[in-house]
């Protein structure tokens, strides 16, 4: 049976769309349901709550990223087994890149392109009247992304709940919930976004918590009736595009660094990689724990070294395990992991701590810099992520800075997701990788 599938979506972050959709989800598997979930765009963080939730994989669907080939994949394998796939939408509805249509980065694309209805998140706090106009904006601004209702987040009063409520209506749209202003913060924020759902120790209550209240103020029976039926999906399952754009395990059994320094692994990466015949075998550098000496290559995946900077400077085992590891097999770091292989962390107290010195540059957390956005690297030579001209789509996410840069060759040449040239990124030295870019697919070459 297909399962059927709805979005949480608002029109800008920090509206409620996480705390809706983990009310949701909670709030509905305690009911029996079984559900499965997905976050539009590039993120870690919301999926890992996601999945702490379904016991399922946290999966994304970027349509910039990802040819609709690889995104039906990605669906498919999020609807395997469930009833309900929630979509958290990523940022506001409709904002992406101005171009591609359909292939922006947009949630928007993702609803359109699968027929997902939206439930769309409006935070009310400071406003009355004025929620009916923005709802109604929203629900006509694109005629093939269906917004099936409203939840209204932050209601201060039952008087604020009848006024936005009857602008919503008057709007022609079902209200499906009022959420009741909460003093606090729901949730631990840190620099990347939430806190990790590994490193909440309370999370378990604050979920039943958050079920109790869905059940309360979300009309959850009317929710279930906005969902619908996934498309099928087979016509663009089957041929060469989704092999072609997914990134092939890098080894046969690929010694993957799992702590709460190293966490940010795309679950389709892994997934696919595991689907294809690979095994990942993780291990902790916080635990002073080396790569598996009968791996085939290592991965070091993002994450907040620069947390835990003092503790991976004294892990003697690890820097010297993954020093003997790389001179045989293919070690690749990902933003926090490239920090790692660089000579040196500086942390945010400005502190220098000495990494595993496979690279030869250094970076600081102290001299902070947001780098955010869409990403396309053409690597420059054959390495653990493809041969020499290979193009791969991603993103970058970090306040890290390069201190030194070293003297290896660049690994990939860059371009913003508007085109724009970004210069050369990352280095290599001999089978040693590692760049602040992200991958999330490959640019498909069916020539």
């Amino acid at each position: 049976m297909t399962a059927r599938a709805l979005m949480v979506a608002a029109p800008r972050s920090g509206g409620g769309k996480t705390t809706v959709t983990l009310a949701l989800l909670a709030a509905l598997k305690r009911r029996g349901v079984r559900v499965g979930a997905a976050k539009t765009g590039p993120d870690y963080i919301d999926p890992a709550f996601h999945a702490a939730i379904t016991g399922r994989p946290g999966l994304n669907l970027d349509s910039w990223c990802m040819p609709p080939p690889l995104l039906a994949t990605v669906l498919q394998a999020a609807q395997q087994d469930v009833d309900l796939v929630v979509v958290e939408s990523a940022m506001g509805l409709f904002d992406g890149l101005v171009a591609p249509e359909g292939a922006r980065g947009a949630p928007a694309d993702i609803a359109a392109r699968f027929g997902i209805p939206v439930v769309l998140v409006l935070d009310v706090s400071g406003q009355g009247q004025s929620v009916g106009p923005i709802a109604k904006g929203f629900a006509t601004w694109q005629a093939d992304v269906p917004v099936a209702g409203v939840v209204l987040n932050r209601v201060a009063s039952p008087r604020h709940a009848r006024l936005t409520s009857g602008a919503v209506h008057a709007a022609g749209l079902p209200v499906l919930g009022t959420l009741l202003r909460q003093p606090g913060q729901p949730l631990p924020e840190r620099h990347l976004g939430l806190v990790q759902a590994r490193e909440h120790g309370g999370l378990t209550d604050w979920l039943e918590k958050l079920a109790d209240k869905a059940e309360q103020e979300l009309d959850l029976d009317a929710i279930l009736a906005t969902a619908r039926p996934l498309p099928d999906l087979s016509h663009l399952l089957h041929g060469a595009g989704a092999q072609a754009a997914m990134l092939p395990p890098p080894g046969q059994r690929i010694a993957v660094a799992e702590d709460d320094a190293f966490s940010f692994l795309y679950g389709h990466l892994a997934l696919f990689w595991r689907q294809a015949g690979a095994e990942v075998v993780p291990f902790s550098p916080l635990a002073d724990q080396g790569p598996d000496p009968s791996c085939t290559a290592c991965w070091l995946p993002g994450g907040y070294p620069e947390l835990h900077a003092g503790q991976l400077a004294q892990a003697e085992h690890f820097k010297t395990a993954l020093q003997h590891f790389a001179t045989t097999r293919p070690v690749h770091g990902e933003c926090g992991g490239y920090m790692v292989l660089g000579q040196g962390l500086e942390d945010a107290q400005g502190q220098r701590h000495q990494m595993a010195g496979l690279l030869g540059h250094a970076t600081s957390f102290a001299r902070r810099k947001l780098n955010l956005g869409y990403r396309e690297a053409t690597l420059q030579m054959d390495c653990l992520l493809g041969p020499a001209r290979s193009r791969l789509r991603g993103h970058e996410f970090h306040y890290a800075s390069v201190l030194e840069p070293g003297a290896d060759q660049p690994l990939a040449a860059l371009t913003a997701g508007d085109g724009t040239d970004l210069g050369l990124c990352g280095g290599q030295r001999g089978l040693v990788t590692g760049s602040f870019f992200h991958v999330l697919a490959r640019v498909p070459d069916l020539t």
